[in-house]
């Protein structure tokens, strides 16, 4: 049995919001007004509230002193005629549910088991999609579960969404439960890259072009906005696109249409936009690199998702998932030092690279509960891992003896290779050795060296950049870019 408060001012949908409650085995308490409720509510400790939006001193700023008080008690705000910006508004608030008013008694009751089931905030979150194609986001994290349940409720629109987060946080993965929530479920999901490709073929892979519109356009391309019709299209890491371009997706944000290249008329597309960055647009458009009137398009709806680093209590829910992932019904759970350690870690790759770390550790251990040293995160973990010997002879520099007291590290990998290392090097130049080796033992290939080092392709194509190495290690991207995939 739970407790409910139900904050509504009319006596007669207080007596019959209280009936339908009580049949159902819930105890009820009446409050009259927001600010009497938010006086009461130490005294109630309701397990569940119900307020009524059309009260004289409700707004935004009632739901968030409601929330201030209750925790994490859920708080059901039902209203008349509710348009999207005001559920956000409210959800941002604190609201966990938005109940359209005229509603039934099954409505009621239903939202009412949500929320009280809801309450156990100790249990995962999977996802918000009730669509057949569910795709799981793990998390206890008050921060993210309230990010989840905006997303569920705009999910519902064909408003714009605006997905900002640092790499490796589930920004993809968000966009897509977005869309199968949404009624175009059944439609097409078009996700493009906009990083990968340089603007001239960008341009062409968006909107298609014409047969001979440029040399070796052979044949008619249909873009991805045309493939996307009545369904969604992911604008992935769109703070890349060239200004330019940036202006011809304007037009077809606010036209709906779009102009192949060397086409002569325009082609209507019904899409819904879904944008993702991990860089601060606000910050790119004070700076011009980025189009104001662009960014205003995009940011209908912003969601950004929290890195790892601030939600440290999601860390060994995501490692034990991942662990079961891997090895299935077998996986061994996780040892609380082990545990300790992966909280105490940075995760500048966030739920990307602590997924990395699960992999190895789970292929390392070899079926046995896997060890601290196992999940290679740093280079002390390495140490752990390799045996490291000293040589006596002095390093050479030029054609004659270095000068300096440095001497010549050897460190033996487990697989026989070598890895040479000079004491007093920085981590900057140990870290280029490590990735060095790392690629001539993959043949060069950026992929699987990225695996193996634990970040993502695109990290170590801007590591190899910074390094301005020879031409051994030149590679091209669309092939390290699809083998990827």
């Amino acid at each position: 049995m739970s407790r409910v408060l139900v904050v509504e001012e009319d006596p007669q949908l207080q007596k019959m919001l209280t009936l339908m409650l009580q049949r159902e085995g819930h105890e009820v308490a009446i409050c009259s007004d927001g600010q009497g409720a938010i006086e009461r509510i130490s005294d109630e400790s309701p397990d569940l509230v119900i307020l009524d939006y059309v009260l004289p001193d409700c707004s935004a700023a009632l739901v968030l002193s409601l929330r201030e008080r209750i925790g994490r008690v859920p708080l059901i705000v039902a209203m008349n005629g509710a348009t999207v910006p005001l559920a956000v508004e409210l959800m941002r608030a604190g609201a966990s549910d938005i109940l359209t008013k005229p509603f039934s008694g099954p409505e009621l009751l239903s939202a009412v088991a949500r929320a009280v089931g809801s309450g156990d905030t100790t249990a995962p979150i999977h996802n918000i999609s009730e669509a057949p194609r569910k795709r799981a986001i793990i998390t206890r994290d008050p921060l993210m579960i309230r990010t989840l349940e905006i997303a569920g409720a705009v999910a519902r629109s064909d408003a714009t969404v605006l997905i900002q987060g640092e790499s490796g946080t589930g920004k993809e993965l968000m966009a897509r439960l977005i869309h199968d929530s949404s009624p175009r479920r059944n439609e097409p999901f078009v996700a493009v890259n906009c990083a990968a490709l340089p603007s001239a073929l960008l341009e062409s892979e968006l909107f298609g072009h014409e047969k001979g519109a440029f040399t070796g356009a052979h044949a008619r391309k249909i873009g991805k906005f045309e493939l996307a019709h009545r369904g969604t299209i992911l604008l992935d890491e769109v703070s890349e696109m060239e200004l330019l371009l940036q202006a011809k997706l304007l037009r077809v944000l606010q036209e709906r249409e779009v102009d192949r290249v060397g086409g002569k008329d325009p082609v209507s597309v019904d899409v819904r936009v879904v944008a993702t960055t991990n860089r601060k647009l606000e910050e790119m458009v004070r700076s011009g690199g980025f189009r104001a009137d662009l960014y205003y398009r995009l940011n209908v709806i912003p969601l950004t998702l929290p890195s790892l680093r601030q939600r440290p209590n999601d860390i060994p829910v995501l490692a034990e998932y991942f662990m079961k992932q891997i090895l299935g019904k077998q996986a061994p759970a996780l040892t609380p030092d082990v545990i300790a350690m992966l909280r105490s870690a940075a995760w500048p790759g966030n739920i990307r690279e602590l997924r990395n770390a699960v992999e190895r550790a789970a292929i390392l251990a070899q079926g046995a509960v896997p060890r601290q040293e196992d999940f290679l995160m740093d280079l002390s973990s390495l140490e752990k891992r390799f045996a490291v010997s000293e040589e006596i002879a002095p390093i050479q520099g030029g054609g004659e003896e270095d000068e300096s007291p440095l001497q010549l590290l050897s460190v033996h990998a487990e697989g026989g290779d070598l890895l040479r290392i000079r004491s007093g090097m920085t981590v900057h130049d140990v870290e280029k050795s490590l990735i060095l080796e790392t690629l001539r033992s993959t043949g060069n290939n950026r992929t699987q060296a990225a695996n193996l080092l634990g970040i993502s392709v695109r990290t170590l194509r801007n590591k190899l950049a910074e390094y301005r190495l020879p031409a051994e290690f030149e590679g091209d991207d669309a092939i390290d870019e699809a083998s990827s995939g």
